[in-house]
């Protein structure tokens, strides 16, 4: 599962700051930041306490404290990175900052270097995510033609989403293969992340993945909801568990196979709602998804996105991909 700018979730419940923020702030965003990193901010007044979510790019669902509303402004604190084998060496901090222009939700990611005493800022505005819609009844729903998005041979239709990174992604002998020496659950890396060159609306999707035992993968559809890939056994369960939609949607049961051996998974996407089935049993069934996974490369849930593979992470083994759309 689950990159230059880090995501985050923040919560925080400090009463006295919910009316202090313009009410057309409160809501679902899917932002449009200048630098096209993905990001995702919800403001919410709950029982007068108000709560703030924002996630740019990768990071943790887990809810953190800290930010303030001052000026008409909500300043969020993001990640701090640290240099690897440089212990306590601070090599960025991140912020936002959050306000209303005139009606619209505006605002500026600012990246601190303090080595160098750099600052880049990062504008963004928002798009407002309308409520979610009731769940689909599945069985009136019209399905075009199958779409095969992997030919067995090469990488036609396909394509890296970071061309700077390497690109560890190859046909052989009909699998699309990820090839990289990483085995560590860490969710950014050297070698690069796949998705098709096409976009997508509603669909079902086919797709079957091999992967090693203690390896970790993870198909975005519409490059929004990742449906994990691990083995069973993986120490990544429940919530994070293969079957699972990631860190949003918790599996029913773990039909999962060990490591190594070829498994199934049939995802249905209609309406902002998902069902999965994995090896034949329904894991998650028609469920609402409420945001984007971390890692997600479109956050924009009316707006049609890529199958996205994850290949920074470790190596694994697709086939047999197969798309069907829905036809409205």
């Amino acid at each position: 599962m689950k990159h230059l700018l880090t995501s985050l979730l923040l919560l925080a419940a400090i009463s006295s700051f919910a009316g202090s923020v313009p009410d057309e702030l409160y809501g679902d965003w899917s932002l449009d930041i200048e630098s096209g990193e993905a990001g995702w901010l919800r403001i919410a007044d709950n029982n007068g306490e108000l709560e703030v979510f924002m996630m740019v790019n990768v990071g943790s669902v887990r809810p953190l404290k800290g930010f303030e509303v001052k000026g008409g402004k909500i300043h969020v604190p993001l990640k701090t990175n640290r240099e690897k084998g440089k212990e306590g060496a601070i090599v960025s901090t991140n912020r936002a900052e959050i306000w209303s222009d005139n009606g619209k939700l505006t605002g500026i990611i600012f990246t601190h270097f303090p080595q160098e005493d750099r600052l880049l800022e990062d504008p963004f505005t928002g798009i407002a995510i309308p409520p979610m819609p009731p769940a689909p009844d599945l069985s009136k729903i019209k399905w075009g033609q199958p779409i095969n998005l992997f030919n067995g041979k090469d990488l036609t239709g396909w394509g890296v989403r970071r061309p700077e990174k390497i690109n560890g992604w190859s046909a052989q002998d009909g699998c699309l293969v990820n090839t990289t020496p990483k085995t560590d659950f860490s969710a950014t890396g050297a070698y690069a992340n796949l998705m098709t060159v096409p976009k997508f609306e509603d669909f079902k999707l086919h797709i079957e993945f091999n992967i090693g035992k203690d390896r970790n993968s993870g198909i975005y559809v519409r490059g929004l909801y990742e449906a994990q890939v691990v083995d069973r056994d993986s120490r990544m369960q429940g919530l994070q568990g293969v079957g699972s939609i990631f860190g949003l949607v918790e599996r029913t049961e773990n039909p999962a196979y060990e490591g190594g051996k070829w498994q199934t998974y049939e995802i249905t996407l209609v309406d902002r709602h998902m069902t999965v089935v994995l090896n034949g049993v329904t894991t998650v069934d028609n469920h609402p998804v409420s945001g984007p996974t971390p890692g997600a490369v479109n956050t924009n849930p009316m707006a049609p996105g890529p199958i996205y593979l994850q290949g920074d992470h470790t190596s694994v083994k697709y086939r047999n991909i197969v798309l069907t759309p829905r036809v409205k």
